[in-house]
C-alpha cells in the first residue's frame, strides 16, 4: 500500500443534498431557504465570522419579503416607512450643507415629501433597518435552527465534478485536518473573487474594473446631533472627496476613491476633517480596500454547480440596492428548486429554468446602474440610448421568461413594469394584498414553502384536491379567497392579479405567478386535468400524470 493510497484512507468523507460555499450574506439566504424546505445543507466558510465591516446596509421590500415566507417574520427590524433616502453634498457634517442628490434620475433636487415611501403601496415594507453584519447574524441562528450545518474557518482546496456529484476536499484551518463531502448539488457564493467560478473557467463581461476603494469603519456616538434624517453625505473639500456613510449603532464609514495609502493617523485626520469638529470622540473599528467592479458571469450553471450572489455578478455598492438584492433573488429563486429535486418531486431540467430566468436581470440591473446618478461617469462613452426604468418597477415588477412560467400574454420586450402594470402576468411577483383585519397578515404570507393556487372559485379547489389525491409527493395549497381567507377590497384584489371570480393563480415557492386562468377554462378539460398539465411542466413533475 503506497503513501498516496493510505492518506486516501485517512480522510474522513462526508455526504450532504446542497453543499454551499461562502457563508457572506447570499450563502447565508441560500441556507436558510434551503432550510426552511427541509434541506439540511452545509455551508462551509472560510473565515471564522462575518466581517466587521458592514458593507451592504440597503435590503429592499422583495428581499425582505423572501425572508419573511421563510419564516423570519419579525425577526429582522424594519425601516421606517417615512424614510427617503438621499445623499447630501457637505463641506463637512457640521460645517456648510449643499444639495441634495438622489439615485433615481427623475427625481428633482428638491427635499423629499414627508409620508410613507410610495414603495409601501405595493409592499408590506420599504425594506429593513440593519446593515450586512447584523443581517448575517439573524441569518446564523434562522439557519442553525431549522438544521443546516454551519462550518466556519474552512476552506475548499478543490472538488471534481461527475454525473453524479461533486466530491469536494475541505480544510480546517483551525486544526489543519482534511476531509472530503459528497454532495449532489453545489452552490458558489464565494464571492467576486470566486474559486469555484475561476476553476470551472466561467468568464465575466460587463463595465469590469472602475477603481480601487479604501474605507474606514469607525465608531462616533456624539455624531448623532449632525446627522438629522439623512444617512449618506459626499465630502467636498478641496483636499478631501470621500463618501461618508452612517450604519446603525453610531458606525459610520469614509470611503475613499483616491490611491493614497494611509495610516491610522492619517485615516483619523481624514474623519475629523470630514465630521469638521475636533472634539467628537472617535474609534476606529477596521479599515479595509476593495475593488469597484461591475462583471456579470457568462454562465450561472455547470452541471450540478451553481453561481449565486457576488460570484454571479459583481454590482458596485448602489442607492438601487442592486447588489446584495440582486444576490439574495438569485438565492430566493434557486433554493426551492433545489429542494424540489432533491426531494424527487422534479425533474433535474427545472435547476436549468435558473439561469434563464436570473441573468437577465442581472444584465438588466447592471445597464440601469450606469444611467443613474451615482455611476454615470462611468458609463460606457458607446452613443447608445437607454432608458432608465422606475425604481419600484426594477424592485418589485421583474418578468421571467422561462419553462417554469406559462405566459398568456406577449410582453417580453418589456423587461419590468410596476406590479399594478403587470396585473399578475404570469412571470411576475405575486401581490402583497393585506388580508381582513389589523394589516399584520399579507397575501405574501401564502408563499415560502409550497405551491399555491388562489381563487375565489368552487370548482378550482375541489381541482387541487383532485390533482393532491393523484400525486405520491408534490402538494399544492389552496387559498379560496371569501372562505379561507378574507380580504376587505376583493374587486381590487382581483384586479391586480389579473383574474375574475371563477379565475386561478398558481404561485410558485419563491411567490412568482407561474399560470393563472383569467376565468373557467373553455378548454375541452376539467379543472383538474388542466391543473395537471400545468404543474407537470412548470414544475417539471416526476410523478404526476
Amino acid at each position: 500500500m503506497n503513501l498516496t493510497t493510505l492518506s486516501k484512507m485517512a480522510i474522513k468523507r462526508e455526504k450532504t443534498s446542497v453543499l454551499i460555499i461562502g457563508g457572506s450574506l447570499v450563502g447565508l439566504s441560500t441556507a436558510v431557504f434551503l432550510s426552511h424546505q427541509g434541506i439540511k445543507p452545509i455551508l462551509i466558510e472560510r473565515h471564522a465570522d462575518s466581517s466587521p465591516h458592514p458593507r451592504a446596509m440597503g435590503f429592499l421590500s422583495r428581499s425582505m419579503e423572501a425572508y419573511r415566507s421563510s419564516g423570519l417574520k419579525d425577526k429582522i427590524p424594519l425601516a421606517d416607512p417615512n424614510f427617503k433616502l438621499v445623499r447630501t453634498r457637505v463641506h463637512s457634517l457640521a460645517g456648510d450643507w449643499h444639495e441634495n442628490s438622489y439615485w433615481n434620475p427623475e427625481k428633482s433636487g428638491a427635499a423629499p415629501k414627508k409620508g410613507e415611501s410610495e414603495i409601501m403601496n405595493y409592499s408590506y415594507t420599504i425594506g429593513a433597518d440593519a446593515a450586512q453584519d447584523e443581517m448575517e447574524g439573524y441569518f446564523r441562528e434562522a439557519a442553525l435552527s431549522k438544521g443546516a450545518d454551519l462550518r466556519y474557518s474552512t476552506t475548499l482546496i478543490s472538488f471534481q465534478q461527475d454525473q453524479n456529484g461533486i466530491t469536494a476536499l475541505l480544510k480546517n484551518r483551525v486544526d489543519g485536518t482534511e476531509y472530503e463531502i459528497r454532495a449532489d448539488y453545489m452552490v458558489a457564493a464565494d464571492g467576486n473573487r470566486s474559486f469555484v467560478r475561476e476553476s470551472l473557467g466561467i468568464e465575466r463581461d460587463g463595465r469590469g474594473h472602475m477603481q480601487t476603494m479604501r474605507s474606514v469603519l469607525f465608531k462616533a456616538p456624539g455624531l448623532d446631533k449632525y446627522r438629522k434624517d439623512a444617512v449618506q453625505f459626499s465630502i467636498d473639500q478641496p483636499d478631501l472627496q470621500a463618501f461618508l456613510v452612517y450604519y446603525r449603532n453610531s458606525r459610520w464609514a469614509l470611503m475613499f476613491s483616491d490611491e493614497v495609502e494611509r495610516d491610522e493617523t492619517a485615516y483619523k485626520d481624514a474623519i475629523y476633517k470630514a465630521i469638521g469638529d475636533a472634539d467628537i470622540t472617535i474609534e476606529i473599528i477596521t479599515t479595509g480596500e476593495w475593488e469597484l467592479t461591475a462583471l456579470i458571469a457568462n454562465s450561472y450553471q455547470s452541471g450540478r454547480i451553481f453561481l449565486a450572489g457576488d460570484s454571479a455578478h459583481t454590482l458596485p455598492p448602489n442607492r438601487g440596492g442592486f447588489g446584495a438584492n440582486t444576490g439574495i433573488a438569485d438565492a430566493w429563486n434557486l433554493s426551492w428548486k433545489l429542494a424540489s429535486v432533491v426531494k424527487g418531486h422534479s425533474r433535474p431540467e427545472l435547476l436549468d429554468t435558473y439561469e434563464v430566468e436570473r441573468r437577465p436581470v442581472a444584465l438588466f440591473r447592471h445597464d440601469q446602474m450606469f444611467l443613474r446618478q451615482d455611476y454615470k461617469t462611468f458609463a460606457a462613452k458607446d452613443g447608445k440610448s437607454a432608458v432608465a426604468y422606475d425604481d419600484i418597477a426594477i424592485e418589485l415588477g421583474e418578468l421571467y421568461r422561462s419553462k417554469a412560467v406559462i405566459s398568456d400574454s406577449s410582453n417580453e420586450e418589456i423587461p419590468v413594469k410596476r406590479p399594478d402594470e403587470w396585473n399578475g402576468e404570469p412571470g411576475t411577483r405575486a401581490a402583497h394584498w393585506w388580508l381582513s383585519g389589523d394589516k399584520s397578515r399579507s397575501t405574501i404570507d401564502f408563499y415560502g414553502e409550497n405551491w399555491v393556487l388562489i381563487t375565489e372559485s368552487e370548482e378550482w379547489k375541489d381541482a387541487v384536491a383532485q390533482v393532491n389525491d393523484g400525486s405520491k409527493s408534490l402538494k399544492i395549497d389552496c387559498i379560496q379567497l371569501g372562505v379561507d381567507e378574507k380580504v376587505e377590497d376583493l374587486e381590487g384584489l382581483r384586479k391586480i392579479m389579473g383574474i375574475t371570480d371563477t379565475g386561478a393563480s398558481l404561485i410558485r415557492p419563491d411567490g412568482i405567478v407561474a399560470w393563472r386562468s383569467q376565468r373557467l377554462s373553455s378548454l375541452n378539460l376539467t379543472p383538474a386535468e388542466e391543473l395537471n398539465q400545468v404543474l407537470s411542466q412548470v414544475a417539471f413533475l416526476t410523478d404526476l400524470s
